[in-house]
This record gives structure tokens, C-alpha cells and sequence, in this order.
């Protein structure tokens, strides 16, 4: 049994999510050393508040990274889709048929996103940073520039609690146990490893790639109109800014929690530590006092330093 143990210890070392549990379990130690404030019910649940609408986004672009494609336009789909659910309940639609109608909207654009880079041969860059362009214009358009209410029928997503925890914690709880099940518990899921690893390969074994590749970018609009909405109801109001840069955090907490740039890598468990780990880290510049443009910076050097170490472990897995 001794034996055993330092195998298993080794092999869980081994994988590429342990490193970010292991610094994200460091840095809340040295916070609550640091700060009285840290562990108090209300910091956390503000941290996880605040880091939900990033990990239920995070989710399908992990996916999305997972077949080799990235997605750049998940901040401005977010914002749009604030928009329309602010449009949508002004027109005194059941809070029911609003959400529907937004999760739609979602699934059509990612499902765009998708086609366009099987179908036409797009390069997922450049399809990415189109749509969002697109979805950024089309709130500012839709709203003149100005944020709107949102009726408060459909405020308690975001904006609602069960107890203490907020609901848009709970909704990231459930998308996260979803996701991981998807992941590794279904052939789809498994397909979309299959891709990322070859496609060429997968294809020949009777996956249908392009079908996989166009659900992973549907599910990340559906994921970007949930989180969309979520923010819509914490602020009370759709910003047509909202979701502004968005896009590298999620990146950020998609690489951070392991998944490879090259595909065919990851998974969601580590995808939520690399969200809790960017959360925590921009609580330690507010409970500090320490300057937000330096908070900035710092988030720059996460992305730069996570890409540079996926690249590494990368190269030294091809030799």
C-alpha cells in the first residue's frame, strides 16, 4: 500500500491542472494570512459571484480550444446578449420565454462561427474577431450607446440568491458538473478529443468533424447567452460595453487551468480552477488596496507566462 501511494500522488502531479491547484491553494493561504477579510462567507461568495459568468464561458471555449479552434468573440456576444434580453423583457415576454429566446440567439451565432469555419475554410481567428465586431455593433445599435433596464422578472438569474448563494453561482455549479460529464462521460465529448488530437484521423474513424466543430462554437453561444444574461441581472441593466475584454480572461482561464493551444488537451475541472484562480487573483489587488492598473498588467503577464508554459510543455511532449 505504501507503494502505492507515491504513485498515485506522482501520477496526480502529473497532470497539467495540478500546478494551477497547487498555486491557487498557495495564494488563498498567503490571502487569508494577509487580509481578515478573505475568508469572511460574503468575500467568497463575491469571489464566485464575480468569476461565473468567466467559467460558464470558460467551459465552451475549452471545448472549442480542445478541437484546435479558438473563439474571440464570446466578451461582445455576452454584451449582445445582455442586450436582447433587456429588449426582449421590455416587450413583458414570461421571464421563461425570454430566456429561450436569448439561449437561441446564442446557439445561432456560435453555430455562424462554427459553419463558417467548416464550411467556408475560415481561419477560426479571423471568423472570431468578425463576429465580434459584429455582435459588439449590433448592441451599440441596438442601444444607441446607452444601457438599458432590464425587467426584473428576469433579474433573479444574476441578481437573485437561494440563502447566501448567489444563483449565478449555482447556475456556474450546474454548467460545471454538465460539463465535465459532456466531457468525459459521452461519445460527443469524446469525439471532440478525437478531433483535437487528428481530425484527419477522427475523420476516418466516422467521427463527422465538422458536425463536432460547429457544436462546440453552438454550445459557447449558448454558454455566452447564459452568462449574457446572468450579467444583465447583476447589474440590473444591459450595457452595451458589457463583456469588454472578457474574451482574454476566459482565454486566460482556459489555458491557466491546463487545456493545450495545440487541442486535443484539457478539461473542464481544470478550466474552473484556472477561473477561480484569475477570481482570487483580482480579489488580492482589491483586498490589498493594490492599484487596478497594475492589476491589468498582471493579468497580461498571466496569459503571456500560461502560453509560454503550454508551448514548453508542448515542445517537450514532441520529443
Amino acid at each position: 500500500m505504501d507503494q502505492k501511494n507515491p504513485g498515485i500522488l506522482k501520477k496526480l502531479l502529473a497532470r497539467r491542472e495540478a500546478s494551477v491547484l497547487i498555486a491557487l491553494i498557495v495564494l488563498c493561504v498567503a490571502l487569508s494570512l494577509m487580509s481578515p477579510y478573505f475568508l469572511k462567507q460574503r468575500n467568497i461568495f463575491s469571489v464566485l459571484r464575480q468569476i461565473s459568468a468567466i467559467a460558464i464561458m470558460a467551459v465552451g471555449q475549452a471545448l472549442i480550444i480542445i478541437t484546435g479552434g479558438i473563439d474571440l468573440s464570446v466578451g461582445s456576444m455576452l454584451g449582445l446578449m445582455g442586450v436582447l434580453t433587456a429588449v426582449f423583457s421590455t416587450w413583458h415576454l414570461p421571464p421563461v420565454l425570454v430566456f429561450l429566446i436569448v439561449i437561441f440567439c446564442g446557439i445561432l451565432m456560435g453555430s455562424i462561427n462554427g459553419l463558417l469555419v467548416t464550411k467556408v475554410n475560415i481561419t477560426p481567428f479571423i471568423v472570431t474577431i468578425g463576429m465580434m465586431n459584429i455582435a459588439r455593433g449590433l448592441s451599440l445599435l441596438i442601444t444607441g450607446g446607452m444601457p438599458i433596464h432590464i425587467d426584473s422578472s428576469i433579474n433573479f438569474l444574476g441578481g437573485g440568491y437561494l440563502g447566501p448563494i448567489p444563483f449565478s453561482v449555482i447556475i456556474m455549479a450546474l454548467i460545471a458538473v454538465l460539463g465535465i460529464l459532456f466531457a468525459s462521460r459521452t461519445l460527443p465529448g469524446r469525439n471532440v478529443y478525437a478531433v483535437g488530437n487528428n481530425d484527419r484521423a477522427a475523420e476516418l474513424s466516422g467521427v463527422r468533424v465538422h458536425r463536432v466543430k460547429i457544436m462546440v462554437y453552438a454550445i459557447t453561444g449558448a454558454l455566452c447567452a447564459l452568462a449574457g444574461i446572468i450579467i444583465g441581472g447583476t447589474l440590473n441593466s444591459a450595457d452595451p460595453n458589457s463583456g469588454k475584454g472578457y474574451e482574454m480572461d476566459v482565454i486566460a482561464a482556459v489555458i491557466l487551468g491546463g487545456t493545450s493551444l495545440s487541442g486535443g488537451e484539457g478539461t473542464i475541472q481544470g478550466v474552473l480552477i484556472g477561473a477561480a484562480l484569475m477570481g482570487v487573483l483580482r480579489n488580492a489587488f482589491v483586498l490589498l488596496g493594490i492599484s487596478a492598473y497594475l492589476q491589468i498588467v498582471t493579468i497580461g503577464v498571466v496569459i503571456i507566462g500560461a502560453v509560454a508554459i503550454d508551448s514548453f510543455k508542448t515542445m517537450q511532449s514532441s520529443r
